[in-house]
């Protein structure tokens, strides 16, 4: 699914009108017809028990305008409280409003905090409330009464219904502009916004509709095409059905670097990822103490012992054995459990310059480029970096908190540094890629937050770039069915409590619905 910035609506809001001739008001009367009917078919109960609309001042608070009419005409109890003096409204906006007072719809005029606290009682009263604030425009923080109306809606019991963005949300970021109403529903108008699937936003958009507002389709297909939401309807799209005469050989060998003493679980769940997701072959390479291990946990993988430190981590010796080991195989995967001593991190070093084939890195290798990214630029293959926000952090020199705050900012950035696709994982998980790419994923839960599920997720990218997907389409389809796997147990098991393996055995079902 295509996803727009701010800049890239208001710019084909400007085409349709401007140049195509389709007037303002058309499209203001096609989104507000369009919010009552996904209103009409989800919200329908709340609605009565009385229904209020909060508008803003500008269009979202006419598009509102637009809802009150068709609500209130089609026998529904509404009022209006605008948040802007009603002799401000103009243009289309106004159009509107003129309306509804013909009509006889009760229109409050709340124009600061006092006014505000005064009809706080409407707020609790209502049933259903349209938050119809601010759109996709809001740059600042919502502040005095706007800021007051948001945490007076978030505290009532009403069901709320945001008009295209729930106001004080970013829509480049999905930041919260300091207050953001909490939608049960928003209705979005035309084309999806990147801060409406990006964390946090998405925890304020509740379930989100497109309203086709008339904005042709050509339009739409013109917008630059930077941002896009990772679902279900690009996963069939990507997906290529495998050969009904492949065998072992055409799926690719994946080799997975890791398991040291005491982490050889880490290094199992790669393979086990990569197993699920469809890789011919798969080989583990750790040191040889914990050789035997692995090879009691994997039946259907092959192992091979590489040299040691006597703390039972990896050996620089080893170096010159693992690249011997990537020859004949298509992909490969370093970090899970393979160690941070002195040896363990030259080694993913110079792995990360030299290995000839896609290489995924995460968990220990990451550690290891903490302070020479710089170096992925000599890679000699395509790289993929899965890091979770603590070693985003550290792979970029930023506090935790600064990573969340512009999740797709921070990804896009490493990537076009280091010339790697970058995988920054969590809940609405971002991946980047070196051209400024940006794809946002929608699958996943927060039973997901348990040991081994990036060990897992490092192997199925690894296996599908065995199977001949391009780094970019690898980390994008890797990511959703890693997500969707865990919904499918999630469904069957419960919301948690499930572990990394039981949501990669799951693979199998979703290949399933795609072949």
């Amino acid at each position: 699914m295509l996803l727009v910035d701010a800049k890239t609506m208001q710019a084909m809001d400007a085409k349709t009108i401007e140049e195509i001739g389709i007037p303002g008001l058309v499209l203001m009367e096609n989104a507000g017809l369009g919010c009552v009917r996904i209103i009409l078919e989800e919200l329908s109960q709340a609605l009565e028990r009385g229904c209020m609309v909060v508008a803003g001042p500008g269009n979202n608070g006419g598009d509102g305008f637009v809802i009150a009419r068709h609500l209130f005409q089609k026998g529904k109890s509404v009022r209006i409280l605008s948040l802007a003096a009603l002799e401000r409204f103009k243009g289309d906006a106004l159009t509107n409003l003129k309306a509804c007072q013909g009509l006889g719809i009760d229109v409050v005029e709340v124009l600061d905090q006092e006014a505000l606290e005064k009809n706080r009682g409407l707020f609790t009263d209502a049933g259903f409330i349209v938050d119809a604030m601010f759109g996709t425009g809001l740059k600042r923080p919502l502040e005095e009464r706007f800021k007051g109306a948001a945490e007076l809606i978030n505290e009532s019991d009403a069901q709320v219904f945001s008009v295209d963005i729930a106001s004080g949300l970013s829509a480049d970021t999905g930041q919260v502009l300091g207050a953001a109403v909490r939608a049960d529903v928003t209705g979005t108008m035309a084309v999806a916004k990147v801060g409406q699937v990006n964390w946090p936003g998405v925890l304020y958009t509740g379930r989100l509709h497109v309203i086709d507002i008339g904005i042709p389709d050509f339009v739409k297909a013109q917008a630059e095409r930077v941002y896009e939401c990772f679902d279900r309807e690009l996963f069939r799209q990507l997906f290529q059905p495998r050969p009904v005469d492949g065998h072992k050989g055409t799926f690719g060998h994946v080799i997975i670097f890791g398991g040291s003493r005491g982490k050889t679980g880490a290094a199992c769940l790669a393979a086990h990822g990569a197993l699920r997701a469809g890789a011919g072959l798969v080989t583990v390479a750790s040191v040889r103490s914990s050789q035997f291990v692995i090879s009691q946990k994997l039946t259907e993988a092959m192992t091979e012992g590489l040299p040691e430190s006597p703390d039972g981590q990896i050996s620089l010796d080893a170096y010159d054995r693992a690249m011997e080991l990537l020859q004949g195989k298509k992909a490969a995967c370093i970090g899970p459990g393979l160690g941070v001593t002195k040896d363990a991190t030259v080694f993913s070093q110079k792995m990360a310059v030299h290995c000839h084939l896609p290489l995924v890195m995460d968990a220990d290798a990451l550690t290891a480029l903490a302070k020479c990214t710089e170096i992925l630029k000599e890679a000699k293959a395509p790289r993929i970096l899965t890091p979770h926000p603590g070693e985003m952090a550290r792979l970029t020199g930023k506090e935790v908190r600064d990573v969340q705050q512009d999740r797709i900012g921070v990804s896009r950035a490493l990537a076009q540094d280091t010339g790697a696709v970058v995988v920054l994982k969590g809940m609405s998980t971002v991946v980047a890629s070196p051209d400024g790419k940006v794809s946002i994923n929608m699958s996943g839960n927060s039973g997901m937050g348990t040991g081994g599920m990036g060990d897992t997720l490092t192997g199925i990218i690894g296996a599908l770039l065995g199977q001949g997907y391009t780094p970019w389409d690898a980390a994008r389809l890797g990511v959703y069915v890693h997500g969707s796997s865990a919904d499918l147990v999630s469904k069957m098991k419960g919301p948690f409590g499930y572990t990394a393996r039981e949501a990669a055995d799951q693979l199998p079902r979703l290949w399933a619905m795609v072949s």
